[in-house]
């Protein structure tokens, strides 16, 4: 029986997508290995979000290479869909496949069988027009199961690599978002945590739907379920129409993770953000007023280039003010081939 073993790097989409990959390897008849074990194929899915996301990537791949030099070795994720040949350039990677034509991944490898060349199988990520379908029928965890609604995103925030590795936003039909939920309630799933890469931008390359309508009909027409969950979402998505959904809903857990990254205009200018601090709190104000007890996560970017100390204080007083329940901080990173790593001013290490 031939094996596989899987590596993941990254977010939660190339969690959800690794297990999507070993489905279609579950259906060929492949046993799954532990990553440390011996294998015939190797799966690492890798993230380019930062730069050390690849230097991680490529620390993982020659790990493989040394576990079984024999085996055949399978690159994916977005790491492999903006870097192909830097990837191919590593002796011993046999296979490169971005974040899109993942069901050819097994076709390669016995292509790869038989004429002992490496393959590339990246395609232009910016062509890309419709969603791909890799469902996953079983997680690891008993209760909640993820359920990934849209892939992409069309903002190109100065500081994000993503649109280059993911393509522009691409919505999944919701009759096939609605049956499959409804498979993962029937399975026992009592939560369903809906993901993407810009989730909240659901609809927005549809007529006449959007994020909104989705959470509407997942709560009236998924039979049984108990629990859904909205991974991540933009305070410009956070309609009108979205509040109240959320407020007329039983279903919709009162949590919401809405990314600040800065809490001063003009920093946010410079990032590119589609929105001001006046607008965040307004939204913020509304959810409140709508649905008492609401907890609120975000992430803050410290240090991006050129941010003053008044800046930084702004964002400070800002989220003091606001009281969000939990925030991911991190301090700018700059990431090769973005507008802000070109940005004159970058801020010193220390003082981020």
């Amino acid at each position: 029986m031939a094996t596989v073993a899987f590596h993941t790097l990254g977010c939660k989409v190339n969690h959800y997508e690794t297990e999507a990959i070993w489905q279609l390897f579950k259906e060929a008849g492949y046993e799954r290995k532990e990553f440390e074990q011996a294998a015939d194929v190797y799966v690492i899915n890798t993230c380019t979000v930062t730069n050390t996301g690849d230097k991680k990537s490529r620390q993982v791949i020659r790990r493989a290479i040394r576990h079984n030099p024999d085996g055949v070795i399978c690159v994916t994720g977005c790491y492999a869909q903006t870097s192909p040949a830097e990837i191919m350039a590593i002796p011993g990677v046999d296979i490169v496949v971005g974040t899109q034509d993942r069901e050819k991944m097994l076709g390669y490898i016995e292509q790869y069988r038989q004429e002992r060349q490496p393959i590339n199988g990246v395609g232009n990520i910016m062509k890309a027009r419709v969603f791909e379908e890799l469902d996953v029928p079983a997680f690891t965890d008993r209760t909640r199961a993820s359920l990934k609604i849209q892939e992409g995103c069309n903002n190109f925030c100065t500081f994000c690599i993503i649109p280059w590795a993911r393509g522009l936003l691409r919505s999944r039909d919701p009759e096939e978002v609605i049956k499959q939920a409804q498979q993962l309630v029937d399975a026992g799933y009592k939560e369903i945590v809906l993901t993407g890469i810009h989730t909240g931008g659901y609809g927005e390359d549809m007529k006449d739907y959007n994020f909104a309508k989705l959470l509407r009909e997942l709560d009236a027409r998924v039979d049984g379920l108990k629990r859904i969950r909205i991974s991540s979402i933009e305070a410009s998505q956070i309609t009108d129409e979205v509040i109240e959904v959320l407020d007329r809903s039983d279903k919709i857990v009162r949590h919401l993770h809405i990314p600040i990254q800065s809490g001063s205009n003009t920093v946010l200018k410079r990032m590119r953000r589609k929105y001001t601090m006046e607008f965040f709190a307004d939204r913020l104000n509304k959810l409140k007023k709508a649905l008492p007890g609401l907890a609120v996560t975000s992430d803050v970017i410290v240090g991006f280039p050129g941010e003053t100390e008044e800046e930084f204080m702004e964002t400070y007083n800002f989220i003091k003010e606001n009281r969000f329940s939990e925030l991911h901080v991190f301090p700018y990173s700059k990431r090769t081939g973005t507008p802000a790593a070109r940005m004159e001013d970058q801020v010193d290490e220390n003082v981020k």
